[in-house]
């Protein structure tokens, strides 16, 4: 990897529509470098130029051309471009390459994702509990679905997640019967919480203002969570959780 410091910047232009052992040019150029272990390179193609022959070329917004300029630059260590001249001028053919001084004022970073990228399974074991609401869909609070609310007012406190159940039929405290219509929008809603004890506990006074008639239920349940991603991915749901 580059240290910040003095290094060369070797650019390689390319004969129109060069070739090596029928391969374009610029990608044998680029597999030699990647496979000798170059911390990075870019390829540019021209829009307009000639070369040594004095033909002129140029892309138009009907048709590019394939035989446009091509240049290829990399920036890397004195040591390692004296290693790697060589075979570059054969690549290169009549091409021609230009090497100059420069200084790396930041280097490049690798990104942690690449290496970290590896999907992996865990499954997370533990104790914690479970709260479940029953409202009404009618249910209102401060001018808006009382559900709605519930579940802005859940994830404001960090809860880990919630659903909402919509009922199909069933009674409550009044023994009416309540079955779902298509136009129905009086059904009974279950709010459904998993978390640890301490926010669930955290969030009771909170319900208590939200919901005027409806019922809470608290279990104690077992958790198993099965997480599949990246390393960085399940890391950051157990932070979360």
């Amino acid at each position: 990897m580059l240290k910040a410091g003095k290094a060369l910047k070797v650019s390689i232009y390319l004969s129109d529509g060069s070739r090596h052992h029928g391969v374009a040019t610029e990608s044998s150029i680029l597999d030699f470098l990647f496979y000798r272990g170059v911390c990075g390179a870019t390829v540019f193609k021209g829009v307009a130029g000639f070369g040594a022959d004095h033909h002129l070329h140029s892309a138009s917004f009907v048709e590019l051309s394939d035989r446009l300029p091509v240049k290829v630059e990399f920036i890397e260590t004195r040591e390692k471009v004296d290693e790697l001249l060589g075979k570059l001028t054969e690549l290169a053919g009549t091409g021609m390459i230009e090497i100059q001084e420069t200084l790396i004022a930041k280097p490049a970073s690798a990104t942690k994702v690449a290496a970290e990228s590896e999907p992996v399974h865990r499954k997370i074991q533990g104790k914690a509990k479970l709260l479940r609401i029953y409202v009404n869909e009618a249910d209102r609070w401060n001018d808006k679905p009382l559900h709605e609310a519930l579940v802005e007012a859940l994830r404001a406190n960090e809860m880990a997640g919630v659903t909402v159940y919509r009922g199909i039929l069933g009674y409550g405290v009044d023994r009416e019967l309540h079955q779902q219509k298509k136009l129905s929008h009086d059904a009974s809603l279950m709010l459904s919480v998993v978390d640890c004890e301490e926010r669930i506990v955290s969030f009771m006074p909170m319900l208590e203002k939200m919901v005027k008639e409806g019922m809470a239920v608290l279990s104690d349940v077992d958790i198993i969570t099965y997480r599949y991603g990246s390393m960085v991915q399940v890391e950051a749901a157990e932070q979360e959780g």
